[in-house]
């Protein structure tokens, strides 16, 4: 055999196996693969059971979160994760203005897992509850598993939020994407809702306060009289 066709066929293996990582990577950074968010509905998030996260906890529905004044709603990936801790400090600077409008701030995570969840509180300026059954990371739960970390949109978050002082750790689950939801109160409904497509894809604050700002107060029956 002559030993250029050997060469050659080992150049064209190669050159194909460079050529396809090449187009695998470019594809990884396009949203061909994300999977696609099921948007919630308002009745959807109302039934959906929370727990207080006291040594003795409460369940209620989550309805009672903005039942009356409406709510901004974090739903946290990993709450050990400096990316989430990045974004629950983002949302924690509005609440100044949060408060101005009379709309409480909280979060929700999906376990307890050591101390992450008193770890992440000062990051938050809200009251966090735990959401077991993983409801609000719903309808339909997404993941984003080692793809995310051949994400040039993901590296440039990881770099962002390193830059800006943040640290955490590996404690818990967080391939499951998590949200932000800004609800009105009674049957206003659902005035935001933000999926996270990727590791460290934050809402944007000004979008959150503009769907703040619709919120309408339920007025009482002895108001309405």
């Amino acid at each position: 055999m002559d030993p250029s066709f050997f060469t050659m066929g080992m150049w064209s293996i190669g050159a194909g196996a460079i050529g396809a990582a090449a187009l695998a990577l470019i594809l990884a950074n396009t949203d061909v693969f994300l999977a696609k968010p099921q948007k919630a509905t308002l009745e959807y998030l109302e039934d959906i059971d929370l727990k207080t996260l006291e040594k003795e906890p409460m369940t209620f529905k989550a309805k009672a979160l903005w039942e009356n004044d409406g709510a901004v709603i974090m739903a946290v990936r990993r709450p050990g994760c400096f990316l989430c801790r990045e974004e629950a400090a983002d949302l924690s600077s509005l609440k100044p203005k949060l408060d101005e409008l009379g709309i409480p701030l909280y979060a929700v995570v999906k376990e307890q897992v050591k101390t992450e969840v008193k770890d992440f509180q000062p990051y938050f300026k809200g009251e966090i509850f735990l959401d077991e059954k993983k409801k609000f990371y719903g309808p339909e739960r997404r993941k984003m598993m080692f793809m995310g970390f051949v994400r040039l949109g993901v590296w440039y978050n990881f770099f962002r939020a390193r830059s800006g002082g943040f640290s955490g750790n590996l404690e818990g689950e967080g391939f499951i994407l998590g949200g932000v939801f800004v609800v009105g109160p009674g049957k206003q409904g659902i005035l935001l809702e933000h999926r996270e497509k990727e590791f460290g894809d934050k809402v944007n604050l000004v979008s959150v306060l503009e769907a703040a700002r619709k919120i309408k107060p339920q007025t009482s029956a002895s108001e309405k009289k």
